[in-house]
């Protein structure tokens, strides 16, 4: 049975790679790829391991809007989430082995080995630096990676640093499972600290770094008998005009509900007929009926940074994309003093959208910035690229074509050779 090392590298944009006279990866001549749109790590992951497209998978964002519990869910890390037969389905009944590491929506997933960040909430409004394991003595029972450099102001390129160590020690044991699925989050951070065309050192720094992270743990799988495919999720682009704030329209027309608290504005789903789900440079809008659907879709058309047509994914809800060099930003509030309280934390799980702003330090000592200003780089739509590069043969010019030839490949490898 055939092994390989399936390397889903944050951010890995082919221009970005060219820019820096980057024109190779582990050795492997690096191609053009068209991601998924949404241009997300949640969504292109979930259509990487199911060939599906997003419709179909599930995974429309980074984050989801369950009507029944009226909740939002971002980054919710079960694996239930996402629909479909998986691609390593034939491979694993014929006796191989999976594992998967960093990935999202992975807890729960049919794999024989799993590490996912996993941290707890503590009543006291702290966290504990926890991983989830499977087995629970994977790594020792350790953290590879200090998670305060995983996200938040602290995220660095340290993160990818300890996935490429730990890692590196899994295959140097030498009974490592045969098809592995590894997320470096590497570049991420600056990229959207910066921009990705920023003349700044620490862009320059974090694209060798990631370089040479992945040309470490790409040697060290070869020298255990793996293939190679290395592929970005999406590229990032520059900022070049202002955030987009859908919810403080959507709240002025009173489609979007508020609960007032200790002076500070919660949303009140039970009550809104219509809010934007923020993720990056996609808005997904939900509404209770097709009335307020309306009366949404021709407020948030009406907003400069917005393109003009928004996507229709079931009857009440809809996409919309951001114009070039704007992103979608979450907040409902105007006044400073009206923010909910996690507004200022990193809180990636109770904020009803996603926040870069997470990525930079507040005025205050550990808070974040509500600054979106500072944000110099954004994803989500499909205009850039991603890198791709592969040791087997796996024809496409977009990285759902690759899913579907990297699932036929699997089927094959496993198969039982016909007797002579």
């Amino acid at each position: 049975m055939r092994k390989l090392l399936v390397l889903n590298v944050a951010a890995l944009g082919y221009d970005l790679l060219q820019a820096h006279g980057v024109t190779q990866l582990a050795g492997l001549p690096i191609r053009p790829l068209t991601t998924v749109f949404p241009a997300v790590t949640c969504t292109a992951q979930a259509t990487l391991r199911t060939t599906a497209a997003p419709e179909v998978h599930g995974m429309t964002a980074n984050g989801l809007y369950c009507p029944e519990t009226r909740q939002t869910h971002f980054w919710n890390q079960s694996a239930a989430l996402v629909k479909g037969e998986r691609i390593w389905q034939d491979f694993r009944e014929q006796g191989g082995r999976v594992g998967m590491y960093f990935f999202q929506q992975s807890l729960g997933e049919s794999v024989d080995e799993l590490l996912s960040p996993a941290p707890i909430h503590t009543h006291g409004g702290g966290m504990i630096m926890a991983t989830y394991a499977q087995p629970t003595t994977l790594f020792g029972g350790k953290n590879p990676v200090p998670l305060w450099r995983y996200w938040g102001p602290l995220a660095s390129i340290k993160a990818g640093r300890g996935i490429v160590h730990a890692l590196c020690e899994r295959l140097n044991r030498g009974d490592a499972p045969e098809l592995l699925f590894v997320y470096l989050p590497t570049l991420d951070y600056d990229l959207q600290r910066y921009g990705a065309q920023a003349p700044h050192r620490k862009v320059t720094r974090a694209v060798h770094e990631a370089v040479q992270q992945i040309e470490i743990l790409a040697e060290t799988a070869r020298q255990q008998g793996y293939e190679l495919l290395i592929c970005g999720d999406y590229a990032i682009s520059d900022v070049t005009g202002s955030a987009c704030f859908p919810n403080r329209l959507l709240c002025e027309a009173g489609l979007f509900q508020t609960r007032t608290v200790r002076g500070m504005l919660y949303p009140d789903f039970h009550r809104s007929a219509a809010f934007a789900l923020c993720d990056h440079q996609v808005a997904v809008l939900y509404a209770t009926d097709s009335t307020a659907c309306d009366a949404a879709r021709r407020l948030i058309e009406s907003l400069p940074e917005v393109d003009a047509t928004a996507t229709r994914c079931s009857e009440h809800t809809l996409t919309f994309t951001a114009k070039s060099g704007h992103w979608f930003a979450y907040p409902w509030w105007e006044k400073t003093c009206e923010a909910p309280d996690y507004a200022t934390h990193v809180d990636i799980h109770n904020k009803p959208g996603f926040d870069p702003c997470e990525l930079f330090f507040g005025k205050t000592p550990f808070s974040c910035s509500t600054d979106v200003t500072k944000v110099r780089g954004t994803h989500g739509r499909i205009d850039l690229p991603i890198a791709y590069a592969a040791t087997i043969d796996l024809r496409g010019e977009t990285l759902q074509a690759i899913a579907c030839h990297l699932r036929t490949w699997l089927s094959a490898s496993s198969s039982t050779p016909p007797a002579e």
